[in-house]
């Protein structure tokens, strides 16, 4: 038999001597050995090595999480009356959670939220092990009991929240441990009374009393307390604004309440009165934010961009509003909006300011949030051409300027102001500054403006708040003083302001308590009372204003109104000694409305608010006036000379005007010139030739001035169509038709006899 070593390959088995199994090279026993044993060392290493890596992991996010921080305060906000407005919370994408109020942990509250959430709070260092020995024993015995979260515990989930499961709960057991080492038991519990949800997106104790019983957590009754730490624990089921959740937060406060009275907290007799207590709970009502949203979302939008309240543990905010002035004016708003629809009037706005202290009343933003279109836009604050409300401001810084005094005449003339017309299409000639402002003449506001000069002007109307606007003034020209310059209600009832508090500006008042910088002079006290006083003369807004309509009334007012090209916008500032008054009628898309002025829409509105405000009727007779410019003296003057009235002055008006100038006599009337028309003769008969080229048709116009004068204007039928020196020939193209040719002086009202043309 042959041995096994010297045997051939068996070809059935595959072997051959080459087989890395079979053959010499194939390793032994022993070498396999050692591999599997590197290996397993190798695989000891790397489980040791992640240990360690998890537990730096875990070492650092319980460092990184054992901090005390929460959200700033937030601020609740109700009107001047202490009616609730809304208040300005958090925002985590879509949730907004409010409270978070810095509060002395009251006695009552801890102890009957110990009683419920952490007996052993005192005695543990930030978790408890007896509690969680029992939540292991009832998971293995597949109960579902507990989760063993302590106190300390609870407030390292709500400030680092993360999704459950047992990383979760070994971070926040680690993270307790530090925080209550770090910081103490009485602050962890501090804490966790200001971030613990009581529902409605309450959170903390101090809110949460103000939200549902309206008192300082202090004060709560051993049943309020009880009630309200029954909440965290499911803040969704035992919120108890409804019937079915306060029952369930009364049942489990109950317990509270009987563990309390048997450690000895509660008397008999005290336990006996919180359970009455409990059976029916004085809980304050719901609030409800007000239908005023518009002013309510501006205040929001201020309390914001104001930071965090000034007191943490109070953070309870009044506005200036009165939310019931705001809703009667909203409704005379409405009311009114009615009538004028008609008309193409689509919206309103309207505030009310406290004369003095420049508190905001009332701010309508329009006719109802939910009203269209445009409702939801706030027209209080939205940029507009203000009309004719700029020129009172031109007028007070001219005077301020030495560019303007009272007994000044100021012309009303086609001539006056290239480009510039009134809303009438009528010219008033010559006028004192009251009649030209109180008319709301466009010629004599545009010269103002030129005499200011227009950066000068465009910069004064910045400082005093009407616009932010940058850049050359040029752009808006003279129509600056008539509308070119866009502003809005709120920009204008502050600018009036300014003006109605003798020329000191100041920010109007929406919070009370936070004022804005202290006022400052922008206007003298003897332009802002003269201007004062030529708004507030019924008889200097003749003939342009009727007696006896929306400028009238039976306690001293001054107002301005204003109306923008095509009826776009109708507005009126009107004041008297305790209240200003600011309306704007329009429409949300900035078209045209048909007729509707400022003195006709925005003015009836100003009016009736106004005597809503001084509970007056317009029959009533009251006494007042404005106060006088200090150092005036009032002087009857002729109104078309600006002089002294004598016994031939047709028109007479009293002005407030320095002593100097009534002592000299103010200015004698000017010397007018004697106008006569040389070319062409009365009554001329004229041919034009259709076939001719313009240039051969046309008429020499000659004119002679004694004395002699730089200037002349000529007429044709009424209307200026050029400038020249008298003996300087005007040419005019032949139209055909009967005309009627006339010159006059710059400036000036009078006018020479007529001569008469005819062109066939």
């Amino acid at each position: 038999m042959k041995s096994s070593r010297g045997a051939a390959p068996d070809p059935a088995r595959g072997l051959c001597p080459l087989d890395p199994h079979q053959g010499p090279e194939a390793p032994g026993p022993r070498f396999r050995n050692g591999v599997q044993g590197a290996t397993a060392h190798l695989r000891v290493q790397g489980g040791a090595l992640a240990f360690l890596a998890l537990f730096a992991f875990y070492g650092w996010q319980v460092t990184a999480d054992a901090h005390l921080t929460a959200p700033t305060a937030t601020p609740i906000l109700y009107d001047r009356n202490g009616t609730y407005l809304t208040q300005v919370g958090h925002q985590e994408g879509k949730r907004i959670d409010y409270g978070y109020w810095t509060t002395e942990p009251p006695g009552r509250v801890v102890q009957a939220t110990l009683a419920l959430e952490d007996r052993r709070f005192w005695s543990h260092p930030g978790v408890d092990p007896l509690a969680v020995l029992r939540a292991v024993g009832q998971h293995l015995a597949g109960q579902h009991g507990s989760g063993a979260s302590t106190i300390a515990m609870q407030v390292a989930r709500m400030q680092h929240p993360r999704p459950r499961g047992l990383w979760a709960k070994a971070v926040e057991a680690g993270t307790a441990l530090v925080l209550v080492a770090r910081y103490g038991h009485r602050a962890v519990l501090a804490q966790y009374l200001r971030l613990a949800p009581y529902g409605e997106s309450s959170h903390g104790i101090g809110h949460a009393s103000r939200w549902y019983f309206d008192r300082p957590a202090g004060d709560l009754t051993w049943a309020q307390a009880a009630l309200l730490a029954a909440v965290p624990q499911a803040p969704t089921l035992l919120a108890p604004r409804t019937p079915a959740r306060l029952s369930r937060a009364a049942h489990r406060a109950a317990g509270a309440l009987t563990l309390l009275a048997a450690q000895g907290v509660l008397s008999a007799e005290e336990l006996e009165r919180a359970r009455a207590e409990l059976a029916g709970p004085a809980l304050v009502a719901g609030p409800h934010r007000p239908a005023a949203l518009q002013v309510v979302l501006r205040l929001h939008d201020m309390v914001r961009a104001a930071g965090a309240p000034a007191d943490p543990a109070d953070p309870r905010l009044r506005a200036a509003l009165d939310l019931r002035l705001q809703t009667q004016v909203a409704q005379l708003a409405t009311a009114q909006l009615a009538v004028w629809r008609q008309a193409g009037a689509q919206q309103v706005a309207v505030m009310v300011v406290r004369r003095g202290s420049r508190e905001v009343l009332a701010d309508i933003g329009s006719a109802g949030y939910d009203s269209r279109p445009g409702g939801a836009i706030d027209f209080s604050a939205v940029q507009r051409s203000p009309g004719s409300t700029l020129k009172p401001f031109l007028y007070a810084r001219a005077i301020d300027r030495g560019k303007l005094a009272a007994a000044d005449v100021l012309a009303d003339l086609p001539e006056g102001a290239p480009g510039i017309n009134n809303a009438d299409d009528a010219f008033l000639g010559l006028l004192l500054p009251r009649q030209a402002l109180a008319n709301s003449r466009n010629v004599p506001a545009a010269n103002l403006l030129r005499r200011i000069g227009l950066q000068e002007g465009f910069g004064f109307l910045r400082e005093l708040g009407l616009h932010q606007l940058d850049g050359p003034a040029e752009r808006f020209g003279l129509a600056m003083a008539i509308g070119a310059l866009p502003s809005s209600l709120d920009r204008l009832v502050g600018a009036y302001s300014t003006l109605a508090e003798d020329g000191m500006a100041a920010d109007l008042v929406w919070l009370d308590g936070r004022r804005g910088e202290p006022p400052r002079r922008l206007i003298s006290a003897d332009s802002a009372r003269l201007v004062t006083r030529f708004l507030s003369d019924p008889m200097a807004r003749l003939p342009s204003f009727p007696r006896y309509g929306s400028s009238e009334f039976p306690f001293a007012v001054a107002l301005k109104t204003g109306t923008s090209q095509g009826y776009r916008d109708a507005w009126t500032v009107a004041w008297s000694h305790r209240y200003l008054v600011g309306v704007w009628v329009g429409r949300a898309d900035a078209g045209p409305m048909t007729q509707l002025s400022g003195g006709r829409a925005a003015g009836r509105l100003a009016q009736t608010v106004l005597l809503l405000l001084h509970g007056a009727n317009r029959t009533d007779l009251l006494a007042g006036d404005f106060a006088a410019p200090p150092g005036r003296e009032p002087a009857e003057l002729c109104t078309e000379t600006g002089a002294l009235a004598e016994t031939a002055c047709a028109e007479r008006l009293t002005e407030w005007v320095k002593p100097g100038e009534a002592a000299a006599g103010l200015r004698p009337p000017p010397v007018v010139p004697r106008l006569t028309i040389v070319t062409p003769e009365p009554d001329t008969h004229l041919w034009r030739n259709p076939e001719a080229p313009p240039a051969l048709n046309r008429l020499v116009l000659r004119a002679a001035a004694e004395p002699k004068v730089a200037q002349i204007v000529w007429l044709v039928d009424g209307r200026p169509v050029a400038v020249a020196a008298p003996d300087e020939p005007v040419y005019w193209t032949l139209t055909p038709g009967r005309h009627r040719f006339q010159i006059r002086l710059p400036l000036q009202a009078d006018v020479s006899r007529a001569v008469s043309v005819v062109v066939e």
